[in-house]
């Protein structure tokens, strides 16, 4: 029986008799709902500080800014946000594990402060195969994440004595916050399938896709293996979700997460249509990144109905800085010379000026926080 077919069997089954087929030591329907309905409604966003360009200037010690951070967390909290989706990188547990360790308690502490819970993601597919320790690269002007890393980077995927390296970094932290309540879930790898086509495709390896499957089953075994008190989840992000069409990845991440979590960036239609089909696996639902407003995915509507279906809500972006996601994808096809007249992402200027006034008074009538 080959491998993909088992898994779309096990998908399959797990839509139809959520409580006989869970992976080994996943957490049953019941706990996860249990879960879920002791939290209140997640609503945040993605959130990286400003004056970072990816995750290694973000933790490393010389450039962790923590005022920026606790400024930029406050404007969270104004808006009623009470969650946050933040990357890691394996390169920082290499280079300093008590240091980064260090780091991410106070990352909490500021976070608690304000509020806020962190769902922390080890892996990501997406742009630069080859991270570097050290000073980063300043952003290329009007390129949308320009400077942003995969972890790991492909020199260790490509690598399977260097891959199972990554167990001590998955375990080390997971089990130092196993049973810390300022963390929300842990997402273990950002759209491990992601072949970075439009962006860096030239330097991506034709075996990738396999090779970061193989990282996520022994990741989701690595977390599992230290029995955090706090969910696990590795969203689905693209092709069709339907049982007996599940790619292979897909599949994996479906039978594997304690909670469902998944990608959007399209209109409310498809939206709907995607929450439907996942609604069937009885799990609860979050949908860790949408909101790109030229493509029709908008706080108003999308935000209000992910609340009333108390599906947990976070956009993608939050201040303009280094990361440059106000301007599109398309980007790396033609940059552009000026900021584009529709933010693609983020909600704030730098000195916390609403891109759109109307928006952020809607996003505080949906959360629930008094507008001033």
């Amino acid at each position: 029986m080959s491998l993909r077919f088992t898994l779309v069997v096990l998908a399959a089954a797990t839509l139809a008799l959520p409580a006989a087929s869970e992976a080994a030591g996943r957490w049953s329907a019941e706990k996860a709902n249990a879960w879920y309905a002791g939290q209140p409604w997640p609503a945040g966003c993605n959130y990286i500080p400003s004056t970072a360009i990816n995750q290694l200037e973000m933790w490393q010690a010389e450039t962790f800014d923590l005022p920026t951070i606790d400024r930029e967390l406050g404007w969270a909290e104004g808006l009623g946000f009470n969650s946050a989706r933040v990357f890691l990188h394996d390169l920082l547990w290499k280079q300093d594990r008590a240091g980064f360790t260090a780091r991410i308690d106070q990352f909490l502490e500021v976070a608690e402060r304000h509020h806020i819970k962190v769902m922390f993601v080890f892996f990501d597919s997406c742009w630069d195969p080859s991270p570097a320790l050290g000073r980063q690269r300043g952003p290329r002007p009007g390129l949308h994440n320009s400077g942003w890393v995969q972890s790991p980077g492909m020199a260790i995927l490509a690598d399977p004595a260097r891959v199972d390296e990554l167990e001590g970094y998955v375990k080390g932290v997971v089990g130092r916050f196993k049973d810390d309540g300022r963390i929300l879930a842990w997402d273990l790898f950002n759209e491990p399938d992601n072949d970075n086509a439009s962006s860096y495709k030239g330097q991506e390896r034709p075996e990738k896709r396999e090779q970061a499957f193989n990282l996520l089953r022994k990741a989701f075994a690595w977390a599992r293996a230290v029995d955090p008190s706090q969910p696990l989840t590795s969203g689905v992000w693209i092709g069709d979700w339907s049982p007996d069409r599940l790619s292979e990845t897909a599949a994996l991440q479906i039978a594997q997460s304690d909670v469902i979590s998944f990608h959007n960036y399209a209109r409310l239609p498809e939206l709907s249509e995607r929450i439907r089909v996942l609604r069937r696996l009885g799990r609860p639902l979050l949908c860790t990144e949408y909101m790109a407003r030229p493509m029709g995915s908008t706080f108003d509507p999308n935000l209000g109905y992910l609340k009333d279906r108390k599906i947990g809500a976070y956009n993608w972006g939050f201040v303009d800085g280094k990361s440059q996601t106000i301007y599109p994808w398309d980007s790396w096809k033609k940059p552009y010379a000026a900021e584009p007249p529709k933010w693609f992402h983020d909600i704030f200027r730098k000195d916390g000026t609403p891109y759109d006034p109307k928006e952020v008074a809607y996003i505080r009538k949906v959360t629930g926080k008094a507008n001033p």
